[in-house]
């Protein structure tokens, strides 16, 4: 604004100046060239001369000899006009006129004179504007009108001199350099000249053009001038400057000089090209240093083509770009099947999102995703998730989604019916529409119905060079925009009519436009070309929306000549709106979308008949060789064409539609390779193009209100692939993980945004948040011996794994702070930058030898030099603190105050600053063990000397950033500077005492710490109200026997001596623990020393001390076990006075770091002992975290599962112990030096490429997991985690199970025939302990209690299997053994009579012998022999059941049986044709029940196929999602498919035939099925049998030429960290695995139903019949199940227990325990006793299910007792009532009895006394 304030003065007086005179005539143009510099000139010749001309010749020195050629030159190529700067200074050195410099003066005349003799007419300029040195001086600059009297002087000496030989003059130049009132006095100096000029030549008032010099333009090197002299009116737009071709003007403008523009401009295009071009350079280029308006919108934009793969995830359509790549037709045969992964990305993209500080993110639809077809009948609700997903998270991030319909990727179907050339599409694009506005306009604010539709129409329907190819520029071009402008207005009315008045959004189109302009200005042919140029880009779409609802008129002239022109060879056919589609069409737009990315110089040619724009529009384009150019043939950086085109715009079409502008994509592309990361051409081209938008703003008052710039990432960029790289972040496609990595542009832009454009900072204040002072205890006694809180080992050493795994659910409190660590040294570089000082570490890395690979901390991170890269981690991390040290030898270089280091000191400030600015809370620790080494070379902290001057450093710190920081932590790890710096001398300053200096050291840290508390306590907390607190270190300390009293007491020392040592003094009493003072002291004296090795304190040391944290920040990274060991007495030694033996935790997962185990239990442990021990305060974890091994890789699996089991037992501290625990923070932030491992092995969230010098880094999967629980305070149930109440049909089937050879026994009973079980356990070292099943649990003898606990358990059915060996004694029906027969049926008669229904397994493993001998499965015959043996089960086992398996897991007996060989009989290599046979074996015997069988047994038939569920390790990363499909299809597949779909998986079809091709085979390893085998396997089925019992967590790994299973499904697994185990290692309680395999078989197989014929779960080692783990896997397990079931529509009907009792299980012999009862093989009678989890088993099936407990007990739930009631099992309230009834009948039969006596009595009675009657009647 200033610069036009200078200029508007010289305006008005230029054109007072032309209407004060009256022209009778018109000048001739000029043509100026001009000034001489020290370029060398180039003559007629061409060659260049050897001298050189001096910048902008002053006549200091003699004229060039060739001159006189140079003026020729110009002179032949149409120049009228040349500068002749003249100088002040040489002219006249002492500024007066009668003491000229005489030389010079005849110098310039001899020039002019030159001039006029080639015939060029110099035009003089009498200066610039800076006033020489020599004069100011003397006189002053411009505010002295002495000065102003001087140059009246000179230039009335120049006009005298050269008056004569010049008739064109300049007073002054530059003027934009002077402020403001120097302008006033140098513009009447001007005025004054003026005058002068016309009273020294009045003859020339009407021809000389001094008129002119009164615009005052500063004119470049080569300048044309083409104007109508002093008509004011066309003045500005018949000024035009040509700086091209390295500021040469082309031939074409100097010939073609007089065809000028004379007639006045009547098209907004000229009048907005005529308005900047008399601009002078200096005013157009100048760089704005303003800031946007408030509430300007900063985006970033993708593509879904270019970025998110997932081609064929979730039932994606194939789109045009698909086929395009697939049929190779981008560079390298490169696809976009991966792309950027963002399709399982969106957190990671969300991520890099927060770092840049976008408020608004536009990407693209996939169509195809949404509607496969094109059409809404086929809509994936799948691809409909994905974008919801990315909408919330990005709303959530405070992130405004943009979203644009269609951006190139039409639907492959659509494109087969004609794509955008068929009129049906309008309707189809206006139904998608729909439905997006309906699905995501509740939180989507903005729609972009297309992007850049002219590509569309240009580059896929015109030239064919993009997808769908299609090379039709006379129809299809044209059809294709057509319909495309229907389509967009029919969306933006069904946005209009249904959804605007509910969503309040808007929608608008993104049109793509070059800015176009003439080649030659001078030419108005080539104005109107470059009208043209823009009106068949641009205004072929804007037209008809922002305008009149019609194509442009210059298009439809110039279509229609052309036509009429080439009747024979018709170039276009343009098709009509009806006046009703005009209409329909006008207005539809909210907002004006302008994607623009470059210029081009347009002139004007006849394009003949060749159809396209340029052929049709007459234009040819061309560009500006000095424009920077890009890795892009048609981008080159024209910054300024920007701001025009928006003026442009502006002006032409938003007259009619005011709208705002939003530029919706800017950008370049750089190569692949090179210095990828330090992009400064990309910076280069967002500086100038983002700073011509804002002066369109401000200076020009265009609504503009976005700005976008192109890309967020590197992505697929069509034709060219990967070869071009748009992004602001770096995408490594090489890698299957596609890593986004910051380029420095990244950083750029997000600098940009912060500032909200380019004002200077104004210097913002930041305060912190003043912390409330937490309630301190009052002064805690000393510990006792051992200390009370070995409460906590009494509390949680007897936990069960269970009980210490079992992972629980919940939030921290919401003022939770969550952050991330580092230290100066490790990260900051620097080493000697700004003043810093040397600190010990700097001393002891540059000791040749010392480290490993001489790795040092002088870049490290480069973190001096890069504060805005941490604080964009920082930002996208989303963490509330960030905890950082300070470098003490940056701020006191020698360590102490009169060495003050400001440069270091501002650094500080910066960090501070930018973390307040971004809400994160610094944390800031003084000293992080870099101590200056001047202080060292006093004595460092063995100096007493140093409590002083640490507490100095500290006032220091605390004065000048406590405004602002308000956590400090004064000493990181005080307990490894004393024992590993003094003691083992490990680490700087390396002094190795360890029995003296370590004490003294802690002694004086200790004190240190303290006097900095109070100095901050005294004269800074009322002012600042930080809290302050040390930084200690712990690991826990678990006894290795916590029933032994030693051990624990040891645990207990152990502890104090290294956490007491100082947290007792600083959080009890003010003096090191009684355990630790008696043991130093004992050991001293048995040393025979005088006193104590542990310093005493005095009294008021002890009283100074104590209390002097506000809150405990540890750092913990592991466990320790320990025991009690009596340590040496010589030499002295801290470890050796502790008397413990310290080892690892054995049962926990391993580290990089030897002796560094992930037990994070411990860490719970260690927060109740701090709790208990001092007082419960505020526990900050201040240091947690695990490093990775070099080479590092962005996979760090192992670093998620250490947070997600550390953070959740810190969840389990705060939430169910009581804790108080405020804070975490992991360590660490980025990749750092890591002290003595230097680089090898790293810590951090983000990946730093040490061997890059820009040190880029990259987020690790690690981050965006931390960065998930940081968003959720901690961890939140989901369904699968949490009960779902219901019942199962009243129909369902409950079982439990065994096997023949498990259970059976009877090994060479009645007949039995080996089996190849039998022969493999008596195989030396086939079975665990040598253990075989020829007795097992000897159910062949025991059947009656085999009946009696399944009755118990109350199961309505059992599953088991019968021995073929034991039926078929050699494997064929030539012998049956009856024997074995009257096992079965006696076993089925027995649970008939238990009503028990049967499910019988033919084959569960046990093979006779005899038939292995003959091959076995890899024996095709053995089909027809299984068939036999089945014939024979079915017709005499048949009646009795009406559930029949086929083969009990067949995966097993081919990959393990004749595949790897570890189970029987123990083949190698043959899997694949073992599993084929038992493939045809299954479906002839299923045949033969189907066809002979079921009409007349009317049961049931199928097999059972066992397999694990897969996780894929990474679920963000399509290759591990590819792998986690390709270990289910070679897992469940290779027996599922052919059965339920007639072959054999293609995936394990392909891979197995490519790759036994690959090692020289003629065929695949796989066999094949016939088309008859396949159509005989199909559909042998009745049920799907499933045996699961675990997930894993699969990824790809390349097996090399090995022909095994394994590495042909290229896969291997791990198991998570925190899944609770069994007792086999294979085993993991994984409930959610159970639910997603039942899903998996009704969705791949067609929801058959479902009969789980296994399920169950381990234990080893000691029994417990409280197996309190089977009874959380069953709850868990059964009641995924039923999730599955009510929640994911599976048709599951029964659930098997596996097993009824405790067995062989194979391999592993007895010692792994599944069983619901325990077999007590100690007891030769073998007896079955009940677990707990029998009793629960039975509660299920009671309940059928699981009854919600907030109805109320249910009855269900208290399963009555049985007793023995008269030999009979009855339930207690029956025995009640039988005993009652009994009772009764015994009551009634006495009463009975009774009744009987006294009748008979009686009757006796009367009898008697009748016969003494009738003795009397006798006697008388």
């Amino acid at each position: 604004m200033s610069l036009l304030r200078k200029i508007l003065p010289l305006c008005l007086i230029a054109v007072y100046g032309c209407l004060s005179q009256k022209h009778d005539h018109q000048l001739e143009a000029m043509f100026l060239a001009g000034p001489m510099t020290n370029k060398q000139v180039t003559g007629l010749n061409g060659e260049t001369s050897d001298k050189a001309l001096l910048d902008t010749f002053d006549c200091s020195h003699p004229i060039p000899p060739d001159s006189t050629k140079y003026f020729y030159y110009l002179q032949s190529r149409g120049m009228t006009h040349f500068k002749v700067p003249l100088s002040w200074t040489q002219l006249l050195p002492s500024g007066l006129p009668s003491q000229p410099q005489q030389a010079v003066v005849n110098c310039y005349q001899t020039l002019m004179k030159q001039l006029h003799q080639v015939g060029l007419e110099p035009l003089v300029i009498l200066h610039g504007s800076t006033v020489p040195d020599s004069l100011r001086s003397r006189y002053g600059g411009w505010e002295s009108k002495k000065l102003v009297q001087m140059f009246q002087q000179y230039a009335e000496f120049v006009f005298v001199q050269f008056g004569d030989l010049a008739k064109t003059w300049m007073t002054l130049s530059s003027l934009d350099e002077l402020n403001n009132a120097d302008l006033q006095n140098a513009l009447h100096a001007h005025a004054s000249v003026y005058r002068r000029y016309h009273q020294l030549f009045p003859e020339r008032g009407r021809k000389s053009r001094l008129d002119f010099i009164l615009m005052c333009i500063y004119l470049s090197v080569y300048s044309v001038i083409s104007f109508k002299f002093c008509s004011p009116s066309k003045l500005f737009q018949n000024i035009v400057s040509i700086n091209r071709l390295h500021g040469k003007p082309t031939l074409d403008a100097l010939d073609n000089r007089n065809n000028l523009l004379t007639s006045s401009c009547s098209t907004t295009y000229c009048k907005t090209w005529n308005h900047f071009a008399t601009m002078s350079s200096s005013v157009r280029d100048a760089f704005l240093k303003e800031s946007f308006p408030s509430g300007f919108q900063w985006a970033t934009s993708t593509e879904s083509f270019k970025a998110e793969g997932g081609w064929l995830e979730d039932g994606k359509g194939e789109t045009i770009w698909d086929r395009f790549s697939h049929e190779h037709q981008a560079f390298e045969n490169q696809t976009i099947d991966l792309a950027c992964d963002s399709y399982n990305k969106v957190d990671y993209d969300v991520y890099i999102l927060r770092g840049l500080q976008v408020n608004t993110y536009q990407f693209s639809i996939s169509w195809a995703r949404i509607f496969p077809s094109g059409h809404r009948g086929s809509l994936s609700e799948k691809g409909a998730l994905y974008y919801d997903k990315l909408i919330n998270a990005l709303i959530e991030s405070g992130i405004q989604p943009v979203v644009t319909l269609y951006h190139w990727d039409l639907p492959q179907e659509l494109q087969d019916a004609g794509g955008w050339t068929n009129p049906s599409i309008v309707e189809a694009f206006k139904d998608y529409a729909d439905f997006c506005f309906s699905r995501f306009g509740d939180r989507v604010k903005t729609w972009n119905t297309f992007s850049s539709p002219w590509v569309v129409s240009h580059a896929g329907y015109g030239t064919g060079e993009h997808a769908p190819g299609i090379k039709d520029y006379v129809i299809s071009s044209y059809q294709v925009t057509h319909n495309m402008l229907k389509s967009h207005a029919e969306a933006w009315h069904v946005y209009n009519d249904n959804y605007r008045k509910t969503q309040g959004g808007k929608v608008g189109i993104a049109l793509n436009s070059d800015w176009a302009e003439p080649k030659n200005p001078a030419l108005p042919e080539d104005v109107a070309a470059a009208d043209r140029y823009l009106q068949f880009m641009l205004g072929w779409f804007a037209h008809p929306i922002f305008v009149d609802g019609d194509y442009p008129a210059e298009l439809k002239t110039q279509i229609e000549l052309k036509r009429n022109k080439c009747p024979s060879s018709e170039p276009a056919r343009l098709p009509v709106f009806t006046p009703s589609e005009s209409k329909r069409i006008l207005g539809t737009a909210d907002f004006f979308g302008l994607n623009h990315y470059t210029s081009r110089l347009v002139s004007n040619i006849d394009g003949g008949c060749t159809p396209g724009p340029q052929g049709v529009g007459d234009f040819q384009e061309s560009v500006d060789p000095s424009w920077p150019s890009t890795a892009s043939d048609w981008i080159f950086s024209a910054p300024s064409g920007l701001r025009m085109l928006l003026n442009y715009i502006s002006k032409e079409y938003l007259n009619v539609v005011n709208v705002p502008i939003y530029i919706t994509g800017n950008g370049m592309p750089t190569e692949y390779g090179g210095d990828t990361f330090n992009d400064t051409s990309r910076i280069e081209y967002m500086r100038g193009y983002i700073n011509e938008a804002l002066k369109a703003i401000l200076t020009d008052g265009v609504n503009v209100q976005r700005f976008t710039v192109q890309s967020l990432m590197d992505g697929f960029e069509g034709k060219q692939g990967y070869s071009e790289r748009f992004g602001l972040h770096y995408v490594e496609f090489e890698n299957p993980e596609r890593p986004r990595t910051p380029k420095q542009s990244a950083y750029f832009y997000s600098q940009v945004i912060e500032q909200n454009g380019f004002a200077l900072s104004k210097g913002d204040v930041y305060e912190g948040v003043k912390m409330q002072l937490p309630h301190r205890a009052p002064a805690l006694p000393p510990s006792e011996v051992p200390s009370k809180s070995k409460v906590v080992w009494e509390k949680f050493s007897h936990q069960s794994e269970l009980q210490r795994k079992l992972y629980h659910f919940g939030k921290f409190p919401q003022d939770f702070s969550w952050g991330v660590s580092s230290s100066a040294y490790q990260i900051e570089g620097g080493w000697d930058a700004d003043g810093k000082g040397p600190s010990i570490w700097d001393v002891f890395t540059h000791t040749p030898g010392t480290m490993p690979a001489d790795a040092t901390g002088d870049v490290a991170c480069d973190s001096y030099n890069r504060l805005d890269e941490d604080l964009y981690m920082l930002r996208a991390l989303r963490v509330k603190s960030y905890r950082f040290s300070l470098s003490w030898s940056r701020i006191f270089p020698d360590g102490t105050r009169l060495s003050l280091n400001q440069k270091g000191v501002d650094y500080y400030n910066r960090l501070i600053n930018g973390l307040l600015a971004n809400k994160i809370t610094p944390m800031v620790t003084i000293y992080h063990w870099d101590l200056p080494q001047a202080l060292q070379d006093r004595g460092g902290w063995e100096n007493i000397d140093m409590i002083d001057i640490f507490n100095d450093y500290c006032d220091f710190c605390f004065a000048t950033f406590g405004d602002r920081v308000k956590l400090w932590m004064t000493i990181n790890q005080p307990h490894s500077i004393a024992w590993l710096g003094y003691g083992l001398g490990t680490i700087p300053p390396s002094i190795k005492n360890p029995g003296i200096a370590p004490y003294i050291v802690a002694h004086n840290l200790i004190k240190a710490h303290a006097k900095a508390y109070h100095t901050y306590d005294d004269k800074y907390r009322t002012s600042q109200g930080g809290l302050v607190s040390i930084a200690l270190n712990a690991d826990w300390i678990e006894p290795k026997d916590a029933n032994v009293p030693r051990d624990v007491e040891s645990a207990d020392r152990a502890l104090q001596f290294q956490l007491g040592w100082f947290a007792h003094p600083i959080f009890k009493n003010g003096d090191y623990p009684d355990a630790m003072k008696w043991q130093v002291s004992a050991k001293s004296e048995l040393q025979d020393l005088s006193e104590s090795r542990l310093p005493s304190f005095t009294e008021e040391e002890k009283n100074y001390i104590k209390g002097t944290a506000d809150m405990f920040c540890i750092n913990h990274y592991t466990t320790k076990v320990v025991t009690f060991a009596t340590g040496k007495l010589s030499p002295y030694s801290y470890d050796d006075d502790r008397d413990v033996l310290e080892t690892e935790e054995p049962d926990s997962p391993t580290t990089p770091f030897a002796g560094q185990r992930a037990v994070a239990w411990g860490l719970r442990r260690l927060l109740n002992w701090i709790k208990e021990e001092y007082g419960n305060p505020q526990i900050y974890v201040t240091e947690n975290g695990v490093p990775s091994p070099f080479p590092i890789t962005i996979e760090d699996t192992d670093r998620i599962f250490y947070y997600k089991s550390y953070i959740d037992e810190a969840l389990k501290a705060q939430n169910l112990d009581g804790v108080n625990v405020k804070g975490y923070l992991a360590t660490s932030l980025m990749d750092s030096f890591e002290w003595m491992n230097g680089y090898n092995f790293l810590f951090g969230l983000h990946h730093v490429d040490f061997n890059n010098p820009n040190r880029p880094r990259t987020p690790k999967r690690s981050a965006h997991y931390y960065c998930q629980v940081v968003k959720d305070n901690g961890f939140l149930a989901t369904d699968d985690d949490k009960i779902l109440y219901g019942d199962f049909p009243k129909d369902f089937w409950w079982s439990t199970s065994s096997s023949a050879y498990q259970i059976e026994g009877g090994w060479r009973a009645d007949g039995k025939g080996f089996s190849i079980w039998d022969e493999f356990s008596h195989t030396p070292g086939r079975v665990a302990n040598g253990d075989n099943g020829d007795v097992a649990c000897n159910s062949y003898n025991k059947l009656d209690e085999d009946i009696e606990v399944l009755k118990k358990l109350k199961v309505t059915h059992y599953r088991f299997s019968v021995s073929w060996p034991r039926v078929l004694p050699d494997g064929t029906n030539k012998n049956i053994n009856e024997a074995g027969l009257n096992y079965y049926h006696r076993l089925l008669d027995a649970l008939k009579a238990a009503n028990i229904q049967p499910q019988l397994t033919l084959y569960h493993w046990d093979l006779p012998l005899e038939l292995q001998k003959v091959g076995g499965w890899e024996n095709e015959t053995i089909v027809q022999r299984f068939r036999e043996y089945a014939d024979v089960l079915f017709s005499r086992l048949g009646s009795k059941v009406k559930f029949w398996i086929t083969l009990n897991e067949a995966w097993i007996v081919a990959n393990l049986g004749y595949g790897y060989g570890n189970f029987a009989p123990g083949v190698q290599g043959k899997h694949y044709i073992a599993a084929h046979n038992l493939i045809k074996a299954h479906a002839e015997a299923w045949h033969l029940y189907n066809d002979k069988y079921r009409a007349t047994q009317g049961g049931i038939i199928s097999i059972t196929i066992n397999s694990e569920w897969a996780e894929p390790r990474n679920p963000n990363k399509q290759e591990d999602l590819d792998a986690t499909r390709r270990y289910m299809q070679f897992f469940i597949g290779w027996f599922a498919h052919p059965i339920f779909r007639g072959d054999y998986p293609e995936i394990m079809k392909k891979v197995v035939r490519e790759r036994s091709l690959a090692a020289g085979l003629p065929k695949s390893r796989l066999p094949e099925f016939t088309p008859e085998e396949v159509q005989r396997i199909n559909g042998t089925h009745d049920f799907f049998g499933l045996n699961f019992y675990t997930g894993v967590i699969v990824f790809p790994v390349d097996y090399g030429n090995e022909d095994n299973y394994d590495a042909d499904r290229g896969i291997t697994f791990i198991y998570d960290h925190t899944w609770i185990g069994s007792g086999s290692s294979w085993l993991h309680i994984t409930p959610f695995a159970f639910r997603r395999i039942l899903k998996f078989i009704k969705d791949e197989y067609g929801n058959p139903p479902i009969y789980v014929t296994e399920n169950g779960i381990s234990e080893k080692g000691a029994v417990d019949l409280n197996d309190v783990h089977r009874e959380y896997f069953y709850e868990n397990y059964i009641n995924a199940g039923l999730k599955a079931r009510v929640l994911d529509g599976v048709d599951l009907r029964g659930y098997t227990a596996w097993s009824l009792m405790d067995n062989f299980e194979w391999a592993s012999g007895y010692a792994e325990r599944f069983g619901l009862f325990f077999v007590n093989r100690s007891d030769p009678a073998l007896p079955r006793i009940p677990k707990k989890s029998a009793s629960y088993y039975t509660s299920l099936i009671n309940c059928n299910g699981f009854k919600d407990p907030a109805l109320g007990p249910h009855e269900c739930l208290n399963p009555e007792a049985e007793v023995d009631f008269l030999g009979q099992q009855l339930s207690a309230d029956d025995a009640e009532v039988s005993l009652y009834v009994l009772f009764g009948f015994l009551l009634v039969s006495l009463l009975g009895i009774i009744a009987v006596v006294y009748v008979l009595l009686a009757t006796r009675k009367k009898l008697k006394r009748a016969s003494k009657e009738l003795f009397k009647m006798d006697r008388m």
